[in-house]
């Protein structure tokens, strides 16, 4: 009979039974005995009345019955701790079984008896076990250490097992290398600071060599260990790739994509133009496609990590585009990531393919499904620009089948493609007013609308359509008034004398009948540049827009990063970090993936400071000489003449926020008449603007926090930095007594006064409090540098985030250095400390980029042209007084900067890039 009989009994009277039961001499009586009592167990009774009598059973040589014990013991040791102390005799003594799996299974549950009182007593068997001569001992000896660190972790290090631990990754045994690794991560991933995998070429030697005889999941431990590891140079970067590469033939899906993460990160550090670098873009795309044949719920998995590699490198999938074709029984989610994925992948060479397959796709049942593809030729018009023809028509057969939504679908991607393509389709917008009636979604509404007020001297009736929405205004939605509003302005300033009563009632309707906010002021600006300056309206109004991009939902560059060096986990299925969604993420490592040693990726400049053993670049353009004419000239050099020396002298040498003595007139004529100067306020004007104040961010859901949302961001004002707070009581309860405290962090930040939290905070109240910060507390580097984490009390609980500072907060206001000092520490800092970076997409001239700069502290200490190009040398100083000295490199007509920063401390380099891109670009 099987063990099932077990969990049927109903008797009264039981637990006495059992427990005659359990005291009997007869061995089979008490295995059967302890049987019952496990089921008993597992179905949810109480039978805690036995421990007694079931820790008496542990005295056996019998395996299966030592099995069960333990695995009660486990179950009840917390709720009864006194007791559960009788059994570590046992537990001593199993240790030291002559049978390699009793000592293993002694030890394995010791680890999971999370009891403090019992713990120090378990430190010498466990001792023992992690120099066990058997190897499987000695394997669950090192995860039994990750289990006893997170109950008391101050004990695991006074005992050294961290040290022995880390011997253990040089064991002879690759199982027991794994294991180590695994242990040794996972205490690591708690305490992100502790540097306990202090991997080195020679520990990195013995993993990849542990990697080829493990377990499939001790190879994933090995794997993710490896993706922390940076290499010194692209050689030893090429010679780990090389020996990871065999992983992606595995039959595990993990250890596939465990593989693709190592080397998509070691990738980063290889030269583009290396041979090897070609042949490992090639070996990535079958065990990727291979992926896909895989069930539903795997190949699900595989896309999301997929969508994130082709977003960094389109190039490794580029011939593969037929395997994300959709097959008919493919579950709608894994069709949806596969259209993805082709609009990512769409190029020239494969447009037609494409096209004729989303074509097919838009005629599917799948409703859903069906909008994604039609949305889906518009995107790729938009992208591959040979196409767009071919797209319009396409779109144009499908709006001829009068099915309800593909036709509004067509018809919101259509406005899409008349702003990428101005002048060019706009012949179909005749077939498009044909099907005005039959639109009742928002957006399509609203697209409509946009059409017709864009292309109204095109369209005769014009003013009829507008007028035949018009009628149900205060019906629609938010989004079609706002887009009706402005079609009916635009019309007026394109046929005023046609228009004239239609404009007026649309104003009247938005201003006076409506309460909406947004579109009551966009009514009234309307109605006063309307009446006050018709030429600015139409000025305003009927501007040229820009084209839209071609790829508007890519993820950020720097989420990217991080999400690539998370391949194969939980973070690249959601698209988020792991600080969004992992509960108590103050323990979490914010992961970037390695700067290229070799050329500058996607520019033209190479990289001037090479890192260790890093080949030189070909005859580089230095960015500020070492030697010659230029640097000499340095000193010579004069800044542009200001175009108000009255204003802007005092200014620049005042402290931060002093402001000047008087106005100058030119400040305060207007420009042009009525409204003009309200779009040209100080332009041109060589001031100083503000500092840069990026825009508040939830740094606390209110999920996490049992209702208590915290959201802010960083200020620099006087001189004095400040931590801006808001904070919602989103439950139902009063909070009171806050407090806040700050972790040690990289730059000494620390609370320089309590949390001004006066009244206490009622349920849906928001309150805002300025916290102001001091630069001398604690300090510990953090990864990333600018990282710092908070915790928060109020009567209810204490709560921990993390949030990320902008490093312009720490610079100080007598950072401008002289000419001479900046002269001399240019050329005495080495330059392998040289960084350079690109900045994509600012369109600001020179000039208007140093005024914007010195707001957030940033000096510029001379400017020169050289060959139509402008060469600005600055300083920056850091609150603890790290100088940065930059060089920026701006080229009339060219939106793409490039900067070359230099510092005793490199590691804050890539912070100052990313505060100049985001002072520059906001």
């Amino acid at each position: 009979m099987t063990d099932s009989k077990y969990f049927t009994t109903t008797k009264k009277g039981e637990i006495f039974e059992l427990k005659a039961e359990l005291n009997s001499d007869k061995k089979e009586k008490k295995k059967e005995a302890v049987k019952k009592v496990i089921a008993s167990m597992t179905v949810g009774k109480d039978v805690s009345a036995l421990f007694p009598d079931v820790v008496n059973c542990m005295q056996t040589d019998n395996l299966e019955l030592k099995k069960l014990v333990y695995l009660y013991l486990m179950n009840y040791a917390k709720s009864q701790p006194d007791m559960a102390i009788m059994a570590v005799n046992t537990f001593v003594k199993d240790c030291e079984d002559p049978n390699p799996l009793i000592r293993a299974l002694a030890v394995r549950t010791m680890g999971c008896i999370r009891v403090d009182k019992i713990t120090e007593y378990l430190c010498e068997p466990l001792r023992k076990c992690l120099k066990d001569e058997d190897p499987y001992v000695r394997k669950t000896a090192a995860v039994c250490v990750a289990k006893l660190h997170d109950i008391n972790a101050q004990l695991v290090e006074d005992q050294g097992f961290l040290d022995t631990l880390k011997d253990l990754i040089s064991d002879s045994n690759p199982m027991v290398v794994a294991n180590a690794v695994a242990a040794l991560s996972e205490i690591a991933e708690s305490h992100p600071n502790s540097n306990l995998l202090d991997l080195n070429p020679q520990s990195i030697n013995k993993l990849l060599t542990a990697l080829n005889e493990c377990t499939e999941w001790g190879q994933i431990f090995i794997l993710d260990c490896l993706a922390n590891y940076t290499p010194r140079d692209d050689r030893e970067s090429q010679s780990i790739c090389e020996r990871v590469t065999p992983r992606l033939s595995h039959a595990n899906s993990a250890v596939v994509l465990s593989a693709v993460k190592v080397l998509m990160k070691f990738m980063e550090m290889l030269p583009k133009d290396l041979d090897y670098y070609g042949t490992l873009l090639k070996k990535l795309a079958p065990p990727l496609v291979t992926l896909l044949s895989a069930e539903p719920e795997l190949q699900y998995v595989a896309l999301r990590n997929i969508n994130l590699i082709v977003q960094k490198r389109p190039e490794i999938l580029k011939h593969e585009m037929k395997v994300f074709f959709v097959k008919y029984n493919d579950p709608i989610y894994v069709k949806l990531e596969k259209l993805d994925i082709m609009i990512r992948l769409a190029s020239q060479a494969n447009i037609a393919q494409v096209l004729a397959e989303l074509k097919e796709y838009a005629t599917e049942v799948d409703v859903d499904f069906v909008r994604k593809a039609v949305r889906a030729i518009g995107r790729c018009a938009i992208k591959v620009e040979q196409s767009a023809e071919r797209c319009v028509s396409t779109l144009l057969d499908l709006i001829q089948t009068k099915v309800n939504y593909v036709v509004q679908e067509a018809i919101v991607v259509i406005k899409d493609i008349f702003r990428k393509y101005p002048n060019k389709y706009e012949s179909v917008i005749a077939t498009l007013c044909e099907n005005l009636d039959s639109l009742d979604e928002p957006e399509a509404r609203a697209a409509m609308i946009w059409i017709v007020g864009e292309y109204a001297e095109r369209i005769d009736n014009a003013d009829e359509l507008l007028e035949s929405f018009l009628e149900g205004f205060h019906d629609e939605s938010t989004q079609v008034q706002l887009q009706l509003l402005t079609a009916i302005v635009k019309l007026f300033l394109k046929k005023p004398t046609e228009t004239q009563e239609l404009v007026q009632q649309v104003l009247s309707l938005a201003t006076q009948d409506s309460d909406n906010p947004d579109l009551r002021d966009r009514g009234y600006i309307y109605w006063r540049l309307l009446s006050t300056d018709p030429v600015a309206a139409k000025e305003v109004v009927l501007a040229e827009k820009p084209l839209i991009s071609e790829e508007t939902d890519l993820i950020e560059p720097t989420l990217l990063e991080e999400l690539i060096c998370h391949i194969g986990t939980l973070a690249s299925v959601y698209h988020k970090p792991p600080s969004a969604f992992v509960e108590g993420s103050r323990g979490v490592m914010h992961k970037r993936l390695p700067a290229r040693t070799g050329s500058g990726e996607g520019t033209e400049c190479p990289d001037v400071g090479n890192a260790a053993g890093g080949s030189a670049p070909e005859a580089a353009p230095s960015i500020i000489p070492s030697q010659g004419d230029l640097l000499g000239d340095l000193l010579n050099l004069d800044l542009a003449p200001p175009t108000t020396p009255a204003v802007l002298l005092p200014l620049m040498g005042a402290g931060f926020g002093a402001a000047p003595a008087v106005m100058p007139a030119s400040l305060n004529a207007p420009v042009g008449g009525g409204l003009g100067d309200l779009f040209d306020l100080g332009g041109g004007v060589g001031m100083p603007m503000g500092a840069y104040i990026p825009p508040k961010t939830v740094w606390l859901p209110a999920m996490k926090a049992k209702g208590l949302e915290i959201s802010g961001t960083f200020a620099r004002r006087a001189g004095v930095i400040q931590m801006e707070l808001v904070l919602t009581n989103k439950a139902m309860s009063v909070m009171t007594d806050f407090a806040i405290q700050f972790n040690r962090n990289s730059f000494g930040l620390a609370p320089a006064g309590p949390l001004q939290v006066l009244t206490p905070l009622g349920p849906n109240q928001t309150i805002e409090v300025s916290l102001p910060l001091s630069t001398v507390g604690p300090v510990m580097k953090m990864d990333p540098l600018n990282n710092l984490q908070v915790a928060v009390k109020n009567n209810i609980d204490v709560f921990y985030f993390s949030c990320q500072y902008p490093i312009s907060m720490l610079f100080v206001e007598d950072g401008k250095m002289e000419r001479q000092v900046f002269l001399a520490t240019w050329k005495d800092i080495p330059n392998d400390n040289e960084s350079q970076f690109q900045i994509q997409d600012c369109h600001l001239n020179s000039e208007a980029a140093s005024n914007k700069l010195q707001g957030s502290n940033i000096f510029t200490i001379a400017k020169r042209t050289v060959e139509g190009q402008d060469m600005l040398y600055m300083s920056i100083k850091l609150s603890n007084g790290i100088w940065v000295l930059a060089e920026l490199k701006v080229q009339a007509g060219n939106p793409n900067y490039t900067i070359s920063l230099k510092c005793r401390a490199p590691e804050v380099s890539q912070c100052v890039f990313q505060c100049y891109e985001a002072v520059l670009k906001n």
